[in-house]
């Protein structure tokens, strides 16, 4: 009987502590006649997305170059903040199965929308494909203490997932921040290009290729202070005229291209150090969106 009243008393405290949680705690989540999982798709950047209602939008985000990360973005962006807990919870039909936590992340005052790294995007697209409903928990939103809960919805997910992962295969290697402004650099008195020089070319090429928006290159080779001041002078103009024919050879337009050169005039650093001396001798490329 003891027993009993004690296990009475347990049961009763634990359904207090549960009903105490869920007290306040409203739960944005789209029903599943309402989950729809849209995809953008280029050869720049995928994008991956569920409109939230009442709340706002999920949205995976995968560019070019980079690994995907996942924004949530709330339409009444400054009600952001406290901290929030990010858990895969088991959907409507996975009864039994356990919450796997992913993180947890603090939010700044100036916060619009929670942001996700890599790593953790990466289990929460995992979850979402085997069924699981990431949830974040937001400790204060509007200014109140009141707990909300937003959750993304599985259902209908893998289609537009498969969608998704097809346009990350395609995207290119490099976006534009990566090759918009490059430097490659010669060993003394040679003009000769490297194998990984021509490779980051390949790659800058590519991307010319691809974005209609890039209309110009410029192409500015320098050398250090060794030697005589006229010799650096040629030496710098056939540094920048190898690289300008490598890119017309990659197919890059020669009247897109405008080639000079400096010697020694435009230094990066002080040539008073063999490191020094090596970084000075380059060839810049830049790229124009004008």
């Amino acid at each position: 009987m003891l027993g009993l009243i004690i296990f009475k008393r347990s049961l009763c405290v634990l359904l207090l502590s549960l009903l105490a949680q869920g007290v306040g705690a409203v739960t944005f989540v789209a029903d599943i006649d309402q989950s729809k999982w849209a995809v953008e798709a280029s050869r720049f950047s995928c994008r991956l997305q569920q409109e939230i209602p009442s709340f706002g939008v999920a949205s995976f985000f995968h560019e070019a170059g980079e690994r995907a990360v996942f924004h949530l973005k709330p339409t009444q962006s400054n009600g952001l903040s406290g901290n929030v807990r990010l858990v895969a919870e088991a959907s409507p039909w996975q009864p039994g199965t356990a919450p796997k936590v992913i993180g947890n992340i603090a939010l700044k005052p100036n916060d619009k929308q929670i942001a996700v790294a890599a790593d953790e995007t990466g289990e929460m697209l995992v979850s979402l494909y085997r069924g699981m409903s990431p949830t974040f928990t937001i400790t204060q939103w509007l200014g109140s203490a009141e707990t909300v809960r937003v959750a993304l919805s599985a259902a209908n997910f893998q289609r537009s997932y498969d969608e998704f992962m097809a346009c990350v295969e395609e995207l290119l290697p490099v976006n534009y921040r990566q090759v918009a402004r490059t430097a490659v650099l010669f060993p003394p008195a040679q003009w000769r290009l490297s194998d990984s020089t021509k490779e980051r070319l390949e790659l800058i090429a590519l991307y010319m290729k691809t974005d209609p928006q890039v209309k110009s290159v410029y192409v500015d080779g320098h050398s250090d202070n060794a030697g005589r001041r006229l010799l650096n002078r040629d030496l710098s103009k056939q540094r920048a005229e190898e690289v300008t024919r490598f890119l017309i050879a990659q197919g890059i337009d020669e009247k897109a291209i405008t080639t000079r050169y400096h010697g020694e005039r435009y230094p990066v650093v002080a040539n008073n150090s063999a490191a020094n001396r090596a970084r000075n001798r380059r060839v810049t490329i830049r790229l124009s969106r004008d």
